[in-house]
């Protein structure tokens, strides 16, 4: 080896060190931040309470000779992309355990009773001590991380364990830190991973392009999912009886913003039209102040009876877990979250074979803008233009029939990660591994 290659290799390894000794700073700061913040914030606080003796109460519950399988997932989002992988694994190698982390309370609250896995726990916070007692305790035989979410010391770990360590549906965009001037050791990072599963053609070219060359296009596994769902729906008969023969409008995982338009829209409209409005916050506070801004009569689930809702215009959904169920009564979808907090779920009203509406905020969720392109799909940006889209699918059955057509073909095409990714990983690649 010549001087300048040790020079080289001298030098990247400074980098890598300067770099990690900056990363820990940043993180320190961010816990101190968390921690001041607490008293005040109800997801601080979980956050904090959730990572107390974490590794503690791992050693009491995993037992000897356990073989377990690690998903970390940064919230609900990301927990369902892994969900199908989770499940396949469970069904056809039970001889496997699995561990679930969260980085977020809102992943882990709702999940945290998941019965498909057989140790939940929030991550622990990322320090090289941490992380190195994490992967003893749990010594996992197979580590996926799912689409975002790459804290170095964690997956350091993994790496000098030499266990296999897998990212699934991620994907890659030109605003993402890797592509900055100031990227290259998350860039290093990146090639922790034994392989790399990214959603489109798109993601495998941009990181390609970094010297990242484990990296195979195997689609999202949401579709999956949403497809798995569609086929175990709940009966509702409520929303049978609140449909009957009127076109209705389900507006899911709504916030404020969404509603204003929505409200608008229910109040000053002469569309023969019935609502199902089922709002991202169900609190009290939150739903008394959506039936307050109605005019017109509506009715809340929990209190409706299946057999006097002809009078009511809107119901509104306040409880957990029906509205990947509602979504196949409705006529048109509006999904919300597209104001400013992020766009919410749209693939579940696309397997329905549903038009969907939503706000202008989606540039960061492919499906929209693929669904968009198809004609599935339709962004607005404010009343007005909501107002015009509802009266546009109305007016003729055939584009309402046209546009549900497209949701339902888009869902269908893009279905099959889950057995592209596990039909590549030699330890499900042979049938033999089965039980």
């Amino acid at each position: 080896m010549d001087s300048a290659s040790v020079q080289e290799g001298a030098g990247r390894v400074l980098f890598l060190l300067v770099m990690v000794l900056i990363y820990d700073i940043l993180l320190f700061f961010y816990h101190l931040a968390v921690n001041i913040y607490s008293p005040f914030n109800k997801k601080a606080s979980k956050w904090i309470a959730g990572r107390k003796g974490i590794i503690d109460k791992l050693k009491k519950q995993i037992s000897i000779g356990d073989e377990i399988i690690w998903f970390h997932c940064a919230s609900l989002g990301e927990f369902e992309q892994g969900r199908p992988i989770i499940e396949r694994i469970k069904a056809d190698y039970p001889q496997y355990k699995i561990l679930i982390s969260f980085f977020s309370p809102s992943g882990y609250e709702v999940r945290k009773d998941y019965a498909f896995a057989d140790y939940i726990c929030y991550l622990p916070k990322d320090t090289g001590r941490n992380a190195r007692e994490f992967i003893e305790v749990v010594s996992p035989k197979l580590v996926f991380f799912v689409k975002y979410e790459f804290w170095y010391h964690h997956l350091n770990a993994v790496r000098q364990k030499e266990i296999p360590l897998y990212c699934i549906s991620a994907i890659f965009r030109e605003d993402q830190v890797f592509f900055k001037w100031y990227g290259s050791f998350f860039v290093e990072v990146l090639k922790m991973f034994s392989h790399i599963y990214v959603q489109d053609e798109e993601s495998k070219s941009k990181i390609s392009e970094l010297g990242v060359d484990a990296v195979s296009v195997a689609g999202d596994t949401r579709f999956d999912r949403v497809k798995a769902n569609s086929q175990e729906v709940m009966d509702l008969p409520v929303l049978d009886h609140f449909k009957g023969d009127s076109k209705l409008l389900i507006a899911g995982s709504t916030w404020k913003e969404d509603e204003e338009s929505l409200v608008r829209l229910i109040n000053t409209s002469d569309l023969d039209l019935k609502y199902v409005i089922a709002p991202h916050e169900i609190s009290q506070t939150n739903i008394k102040r959506l039936e307050d801004s109605l005019q017109v009569a509506s009715v809340r689930y929990s209190e409706a009876k299946s057999q006097a809702m002809d009078k009511y215009k809107v119901l509104i959904i306040d409880n957990m877990g029906l509205l990947s169920s509602i979504y196949r009564y409705a006529s048109i979808v509006y999904v919300g979250g597209a104001f400013g907090s992020g766009l919410h779920n749209i693939l579940e009203p696309a397997v329905y074979g549903k038009p969907i509406i939503f706000g202008p905020d989606h540039k960061k969720f492919k499906e929209a803008g693929e669904l968009i392109s198809d004609g599935g799909a339709f962004s607005i940006s404010n009343f007005d233009e909501l107002k015009r889209k509802v009266r546009f699918l109305l007016a003729d059955p055939y584009i309402i029939k046209i546009a549900s057509e497209i949701s339902k073909t888009y869902v269908n095409k893009n279905t099959g990660a889950t057995d592209k990714i596990l039909g590549s990983i030699p330890m499900f690649a042979n049938p033999e591994n089965r039980q």
